[in-house]
């Protein structure tokens, strides 16, 4: 795992470096044991240590608010939005910040990976058994499984 400053630090040195063909960078993370990546074109950063708001009458896996240099922005923890039971926040729990359809929104991970870049012609559907509504694919690299997240589900119809 890497800290959050030099995951950063790699988000912003990639962001002008093209990538070829069918290749797609991709943040990984890791929630409830599960690796996940998400297209770093979504990725605006990736903070830790801050306060979230509760808020009434939203669902349970909206953890609540940030204020986010002058910015509102919603925080959904991951762990409850696949329907895990809540776990208490730890030094690597961070909140990586998507921007989604035009909106911002913080997402609560148990820690960040690495930044890699992924041939989305050698990744494989999700057999729709097992499919949670997040992800529909799905890669395996050195023998760790990285679901690919479906960033518009993590807010379609509950936002």
């Amino acid at each position: 795992m890497q800290d959050v400053k030099n995951i950063n630090d790699e988000l912003e040195r990639l962001e002008s470096i093209p990538t070829p063909g069918n290749i797609v960078r991709f943040l990984t993370f890791i929630s409830d044991g599960l690796h996940f990546g998400v297209d770093t074109n979504n990725v605006i950063e990736i903070i830790n240590n801050h306060k979230i708001r509760s808020l009434p009458m939203v669902p349970d896996y909206v953890r609540g608010i940030i204020n986010l240099r002058g910015q509102t922005l919603p925080i959904i923890d991951m762990r409850l939005r696949m329907g895990k039971p809540f776990q208490e926040y730890t030094p690597q729990t961070c909140i990586v910040i998507l921007e989604i359809e035009s909106n911002m929104i913080g997402v609560v991970v148990d820690s960040v990976a690495q930044v890699i870049d992924i041939d989305l012609d050698k990744t494989a559907p999700i057999p729709t058994e097992n499919r949670q509504e997040l992800t529909n694919s799905m890669i395996s690299i050195d023998g760790t499984v990285i679901l690919l997240l479906e960033c518009e589900a993590l807010i379609e119809n509950h936002m």
